[in-house]
C-alpha cells in the first residue's frame, strides 16, 4: 500500500474549519500524497434546539478557533432561534459529493464550512447544500438526488461507524500510513488543531521514514 493520508474531520466542526489552511498546505507541498476523507459525525441527527447556554459555549470555541487559526467567523449565527446543530445532512453532502465525483469532496467539504462559518449559511438545509454543492462545480439536480438517495445515506453512516472503530473520538484527526515495516499501523500527524508548518513538519517526518 502505498503511503497516503487519512483525515476524520466535520464540516460543521469549527475546528477543522481552523484546520482547513492545513489541509491546503498538504495539497499545496504533496499534491500526489493521497488523503482519504472520512465524515466523522460530529453531532448527527441531533433534534434539540440551541439554547443560550450552548450558544455560549459554541460562541467561546468559535473565538479561539479564530483567535489561533485566523479562519473567519459571522458571529450573526448566535443571532438565530431554534437552530437545530444537526451535523448528519452536512456530512451526507460530502458524501454525495465524493459518490459523484471523488476530486470534488474536499472542495465540497471546505465550500459547506465557509458557508456556515463565514457566510451565516444554513448547511443542514439541503436547499442550501445543493446550492453549495453547485458552487463547488457539482450539477446541482444530481447533487439533490445523490443527497436524497439510501445509499448515500448508508455511506454516511458507514463513515460514522468507521471513524469510531479508529478510535477516533475528537476532530480534526488526520494519520498517515502504513509506517514502514509495520503493515496496517497508522503514525498520528495532527490530534487536534496543529498550524500548518507543524502538519507539514509531521509529514515529512513520516516521509522521510518510509
Amino acid at each position: 500500500m502505498i503511503p497516503h493520508l487519512v483525515y476524520f474531520a466535520d464540516p460543521m466542526c469549527s475546528w477543522c474549519w481552523g484546520f482547513h489552511p492545513a489541509i491546503e498546505a498538504i495539497a499545496a507541498r504533496h499534491p500526489d500524497l493521497p488523503i482519504r476523507l472520512v465524515l466523522g459525525g460530529l453531532r448527527p441527527f441531533t433534534t434539540t434546539a440551541m439554547d443560550e447556554q450552548a450558544k455560549a459555549e459554541i460562541r467561546s470555541h468559535w473565538e479561539h478557533v479564530a483567535a489561533v487559526s485566523g479562519q473567519p467567523f459571522d458571529y450573526a449565527f448566535f443571532d438565530r432561534t431554534g437552530f437545530v446543530y444537526d451535523t448528519e445532512p452536512a456530512a451526507r453532502a460530502v458524501v454525495a459529493a465524493r459518490r459523484l465525483d471523488p476530486s470534488r469532496a474536499f472542495a465540497l467539504n471546505r465550500r459547506v464550512a465557509h458557508g456556515f462559518y463565514a457566510e451565516n449559511r444554513d448547511v443542514t438545509d439541503a436547499g442550501v447544500l445543493a446550492d453549495l454543492a453547485a458552487g463547488a462545480g457539482l450539477d446541482r439536480d444530481a447533487f439533490a438526488a445523490a443527497f436524497d438517495d439510501p445509499a448515500t445515506r448508508e455511506e454516511t453512516l458507514a463513515d460514522f461507524a468507521v471513524t469510531k472503530a479508529s478510535g477516533v473520538t475528537g476532530f480534526p484527526t488526520l494519520v498517515a500510513g502504513p509506517e514502514a515495516g509495520a503493515a496496517g499501523r497508522y503514525r498520528p500527524i495532527a490530534i487536534g488543531f496543529l498550524p500548518p508548518e507543524q502538519v507539514l513538519a509531521e509529514i515529512a517526518r513520516f516521509l522521510g521514514n518510509n
